[in-house]
């Protein structure tokens, strides 16, 4: 018997392996890349929110002076005056152990991220792709609306502990969405595109960190007379701007919910290999139809047929050769995120060195005594004409020119040759180019740090080769080198480690990165350099099939048919 399913579930892998790219792939990246585009986007929207927050909520945290005359021509030649919220920006991040709370904030999501991996990850294997897809995204919106909603309570918690809540649900919801979205993506692909449809979805991030610093733009655009009057109308801004970001995730939650189940999943997990072939016909008759918001709902529920390896997951990552793998997957991704989320979501210092961290500084000022002619030079201070409006549509045409000029096309020219190069290249040569670009900046810092262009030119080659490397490829590789009854969990498991990493590099690395910057900056050297050594040890997955990746084709369990023999009874004598 297990002969006759083993050739069915070997036919219905082979139709899914060899299907011509389609509609209902297109529809597959479309429905999972919304997500992440949301994704991406509520993630690292925060690092501009957080400066409005702390100016309408923490004003007395502005701090300097300038020359009084240069505002007010009667006043003292000698005299200063202090900023006000409306010309300057809060200090409350960089004050005391503030530092360390608006690290925290800043991680909060990844704090969840590692919670929704390892949760969906888990019962994406053990209740099904199709019933947990969806849900991630219901969460994420719940969240979103709190989070754009978030307020001080008058006695108890402040605006950021609620906001931290929040935005740890968020995560939650975001992280779930890591191996979902990637698993069901590769079981539905092809062999010859599947590296570049994952990477696809995942490529929508860039787009996402995009978007972002549009939505800032054009809102502080409109709203720029109101901030300039009041500056507390930047309450607004923040709101809007992370509001905007239940949009794209609305949209997808229906087709996400009514996705079919993968047919690897039912044959391998369920054990119906009857159910399957139906599925893979249909999959292949809507990837001929030229519409990529067509579905159907399943008929009838996968039942077990035949038994299926299950419950053997220590078993079979006790084995070296399955093992490693799990490794390399989980701490290549640690290495990236600790350099990755640790620059990203500390951008102040980046946007300062290209002149996009608001008003220039004003220097060779010299104020004069109208009576007596006596004058004082004064040392360098920001314009206080300027407003903190100024400030905050800095940062965010920083941000825009930042995703632009690296952060975006490397994302795309791994899903351009990605089915070219190689996973392996790509990951090996991403982390050894951006150690070289780190290594270039800690050596060197205190002339790039001076001259824009050499910092520009340096910044954007270790943007460029994030994505076109390992952020990308991280995302690829725990999709496809898995076994079908732990792909969703190792993904997951993979995924958190990486969080482990996002939560170091913003928790332990991050406040520091101002003060000690070219020590960080070796640190980031240091960890990428090992995540050449943890590459090395994958496998290359290009052209292989899932089943091959596995290191596992057979995992039918022979049955033993027992015939029914009706019992006899004797008669009495």
């Amino acid at each position: 018997m297990a002969s006759v399913v083993t050739e069915k579930r070997a036919r219905a892998f082979a139709h899914l392996d060899e299907a011509r790219l389609g509609w209902f792939h297109l529809r597959a990246v479309l429905v999972s890349g919304v997500g992440f585009f949301a994704d991406a986007y509520d993630i690292f929207v925060i690092s501009q929110c957080l400066p409005m927050i702390y100016q309408v909520y923490y004003p007395s945290y502005v701090t300097g002076t300038y020359p009084a005359q240069y505002l007010n021509p009667s006043a003292a030649y000698n005299a200063t005056a202090s900023y006000t919220p409306q010309q300057a920006l809060s200090s409350w991040a960089s004050t005391g152990s503030n530092v360390h709370l608006d690290a925290l904030l800043k991680a909060s999501t990844s704090w969840g991220n590692l919670i929704g991996q390892l949760g969906f990850g888990y019962l994406g294997d053990k209740l099904g792709r199709k019933k947990m897809y969806g849900v991630e995204l219901i969460i994420m919106v719940i969240a979103t609306i709190g989070s754009a909603f978030s307020a001080p309570a008058v006695r108890g918690f402040d605006i950021v502990t609620i906001l931290f809540i929040w935005r740890f649900f968020l995560g939650v919801g975001i992280g779930g969405d890591y191996p979902m979205s990637a698993v069901i993506t590769s079981e539905f692909a092809n062999v010859r595109y599947r590296g570049m449809l994952i990477s696809a979805v995942f490529a929508m991030q860039g787009i996402g960190i995009l978007v972002g610093g549009v939505v800032f733009v054009c809102t502080l655009t409109y709203m720029k007379s109101y901030i300039v009057q009041d500056y507390n109308n930047v309450d607004y801004v923040w709101r809007i701007a992370l509001g905007v970001g239940i949009i794209p995730a609305i949209f997808a939650i229906y087709f996400r919910l009514t996705i079919p189940e993968t047919p690897r999943f039912t044959v391998d997990v369920v054990g119906d290999t009857d159910k399957a072939e139906k599925d893979v016909e249909k999959v292949l008759q809507m990837n001929a139809v030229v519409d990529v918001t067509s579905n159907w709902g399943q008929e009838g529920v996968a039942t077990k047929k035949v038994e299926v390896k299950q419950n053997d997951f220590f078993r079979y990552f006790s084995q070296w050769k399955h093992l490693k793998i799990l490794l390399g997957c989980a701490y290549s991704w640690l290495a990236l995120d600790i350099a990755w989320y640790g620059m990203s979501l500390n951008s102040s210092t980046m946007l300062g060195l290209i002149n996009y961290n608001g008003p220039a500084k004003i220097s060779g000022y010299t104020s004069t005594d109208p009576v007596t002619g006596a004058t004082k030079t004064w040392s360098a201070f920001t314009d206080p004409s300027a407003s903190c409006w100024d400030y905050f549509y800095q940062r965010a045409i920083g941000n825009i020119i930042i995703a632009v000029a690296g952060t975006v096309p490397g994302y795309w020219f791994t899903v351009a040759l990605i089915e070219v190069l190689g996973r392996k290249p790509i990951q090996i040569g991403g982390f050894l180019i951006v150690a070289v670009m780190l290594a270039v900046m800690a050596g060197d810092w205190g002339y790039i740090s001076v001259n824009t262009g050499a910092f520009v030119a340096v910044y954007t080659i270790a943007q460029f080769f994030y994505n076109f490397g390992p952020n990308a490829t991280t995302f690829v590789y725990p999709g496809e080198v898995f076994p079908t009854r732990y792909r969703s969990t190792g993904h997951g498991i993979s995924a958190a480690i990486g969080k482990v990493g996002a939560i170091l590099g913003v928790q332990a690395v991050g406040p520091y990165f101002t003060s000690h910057t070219t020590t960080v900056l070796w640190v980031f050297c240091a960890i990428m350099v090992t995540g050449i050594f943890s590459t090395i040890i994958l496998p290359e997955t290009k052209g292989k099939t899932l089943e091959e990746l596995s290191l596992e084709d057979n995992v039918i369990v022979e049955e033993t048919a027992v015939e029914y023999v009706p019992e006899v009874k004797q008669e009495s004598a």
